[in-house]
């Protein structure tokens, strides 16, 4: 009897490694969407098609989630919370309790935290308590509070759910293994008014926000659970000035957090958006301010997910984006453009710089470990993008309140192809998209293509957008010398950028000064040398011949030598490839002018 493998003529390894690769094969996310016409599961592509699944809920939901493992999705409408398995959409809980605007699931999906608007009246002049939690597996209500605000609504659990925490009345509120009836650790501060729990397991670490008052600057600490007593507890502390607000993000490994400090005001009125700084600051009691080249906001501050680098978008537009080390280093340098946004892939191999809100929604997606441009889709009216847990595709949507206009949402590959699209119809709004999230190591990263995956919706490549011209010269030939401001390359496309790209950070500066130096001597030595002996003039060169006697003669000579010089310095500028001023050409234009003249005043004409 012939061996079953044998007959295929491939080897049992093979086909064996063929089978579990198959048994083996990734999920599908969902991607779920909630609009005025209901709730519903799209399954992402290849197919994106509708869940078959999951029953579509017609009444208008007010929020949905997904578990953090997105086996759990959860959503409430106005008449109740459901919960459900989301690959197969059996119910697992339901709650009746229809003022609940918003829901949250824990780390590991043992609790789900429930939200409504607080209220008060005459009977009950204390009011309800407005935040409940829930044991999904009984159903039963394990603890409710009282939470006024909706900003930081939910306790933050650490992903192991050893901890929970609520900022309660300028303190933390500590409690270990959802026990919400004992307050296990509490970290008082005068006027604490934001918190940030770090990502990852035990031993967990906060970081805490403490605005200035009465000239005292504002600061931001570093601690570890359950380290809190004494002066030297934290690990490490950022102080400053001019913060009304500020945003605190974790690295994933939870080994540094970047702060971003915003006024509302700018009393120097360089920006209508305030003003903002961007500090650093590590569990190893590291801190720094970030550095960055260019004046004007702050828009958009990303973590890679491999913890080691950053990405701001910042600066008066066209935005710089530039990528920096732990040392708060310039990595690379993405020059300018028109972005507010960047977005890591899940897997940390892609970065999407984007101009999103009031910019025209184009993406550059770039290649993170070649520092390569992949495309340059666009995608107009944008105002929600979210990565899809594969690392190979994007969600952009159109969504009301932002624009109550031309609501919809696409499914794209990173190479710029559009590979679904749908329109909410006339008359209905889109309300959220939302991607199903999936464990770490779910989707192993994939070699990053360049050329455009197929679609018969094709790709919407940015097109070149015609410059601003003033209405005086638009009935003139374009020129290239008018411009609003200066465009800057990418680092890699620079002139020189390839002899650069070999040599360090030290190497560099090392020849840097060397050149300055010697640019120096040669100055210095062009200063003290004695003029040549003239040659015949030319149309290219002044003449040079001995002096006149005559001081006033003299002094205009010397004046239109200095002006070719000028020049020939534009000229040499112009030839390395330098875009001219419009005052610079015309300068350039009066050369054989200037020659003339020189050439008279020699004559004593």
């Amino acid at each position: 009897m012939i061996k079953w493998w044998r007959r295929t003529g491939l080897s049992r390894a093979r086909l064996l490694h063929d089978r579990f690769l198959f048994n083996m094969a990734p999920p599908t996310p969902h991607l779920a969407v909630r609009g005025s016409d209901g709730t519903f599961l799209l399954r992402g592509p290849p197919n994106c098609e509708e869940s078959q699944t999951f029953q579509r809920d017609n009444r208008q939901s007010r929020y949905v989630t997904f578990s953090s493992d997105g086996e759990l999705f959860g959503w409430c409408n106005g008449d109740k919370v459901s919960v459900v398995k989301a690959s197969t959409g059996d119910l697992i809980k339901s709650f009746d309790l229809p003022k609940t605007s918003m829901l949250e699931f824990s780390p590991l999906g043992k609790v789900l935290a429930t939200w409504k608007p607080y209220t008060k009246t005459q009977d009950n002049p204390q009011g309800e308590a407005n935040l409940q939690l829930w044991d999904l597996k009984t159903g039963d209500c394990i603890k409710t509070f009282y939470q006024k605000k909706v900003q930081g609504w939910c306790p933050s659990w650490a992903d192991d759910e050893s901890i929970a925490v609520r900022c309660v009345n300028n303190e933390l509120h500590f409690f270990e293994n959802n026990k919400f009836e004992t307050i296990a650790n509490k970290l008082h501060l005068q006027k604490v008014t934001e918190f940030a729990l770090s990502p990852g397991n035990h031993p967990s670490k906060v970081a805490v926000y403490v605005p200035g008052s009465k000239g005292a600057p504002s600061f931001v600490r570093l601690y570890q659970y359950p380290n809190f007593g004494g002066p030297t507890s934290a690990l490490a502390n950022k102080s400053f000035f001019k913060a009304d607000r500020v945003t605190m993000l974790w690295n994933k490994k939870g080994s540094a957090v970047l702060v971003t400090a915003s006024t509302e005001v700018d009393k120097t009125g360089a920006s209508y958006y305030g003003e903002q700084t961007l500090h650093y600051l590590a569990t190893n009691g590291e801190s720094a301010v970030v550095q960055l080249p260019k004046n004007g906001p702050i828009y958009d501050v990303s973590w890679s997910p491999s913890s080691s680098e950053f990405c701001v978008v910042y600066g008066f537009m066209p935005a710089k984006a530039t990528v920096f080390n732990l040392k708060c280093e310039s990595v690379f340098d993405f020059g300018t453009g028109p972005r507010n946004a960047a977005f890591y892939s899940p897997q940390g191999h892609i970065l999407v710089l984007a101009g999103f809100g009031n910019l025209r929604g184009q993406m550059e997606v770039w290649d993170v470990k070649k520092y390569k441009q992949v495309s340059k889709p666009q995608a107009a009216d944008t105002t929600h993008f979210s990565w899809c847990p594969d690392g190979e595709h994007i969600a952009t949507a159109t969504c009301s309140p932002r624009l109550r206009v031309s609501n919809g949402f696409k499914v794209w590959h990173y190479t710029g192809t559009v590979l679904y699209k749908q329109d909410t119809p006339a008359g209905k709004e889109l309300w959220e998209v939302l991607w199903q999230p999936f464990p770490a190591g779910t989707f192993p990263e994939k070699a990053v293509k360049y050329q455009a995956a197929s679609s018969e919706l094709g790709s919407t490549e940015a097109k070149p957008a015609q410059a601003y011209r003033p209405p005086a010269l638009r009935n003139k030939p374009e020129s290239g010398t008018y411009k609003l401001h200066e465009e800057e390359p990418p680092q890699n496309m620079k002139p020189g950028a390839a002899g650069e790209k070999q040599m360090s950070k030290a190497a560099l500066k090392n020849q840097k000064r060397r050149e300055a130096k010697k640019a120096a001597k040669q100055e210095n030595k062009s200063d003290e040398a004695p003029p040549p002996e003239s040659p015949p003039a030319s149309s290219s060169q002044a003449p040079v011949t001995s002096s006149h006697g005559d001081p006033e003669t003299e002094k205009k000579i010397k004046n239109l030598r200095k002006k070719l010089k000028a020049i020939e310095e534009l000229k040499e500028q112009q030839a390395s490839g330098k875009q001219m001023q419009k005052n610079q050409l015309e300068k350039m234009q009066k050369e054989a002018q200037l020659l003339k003249e020189i050439e008279e005043l020699e004559l004593g004409e």
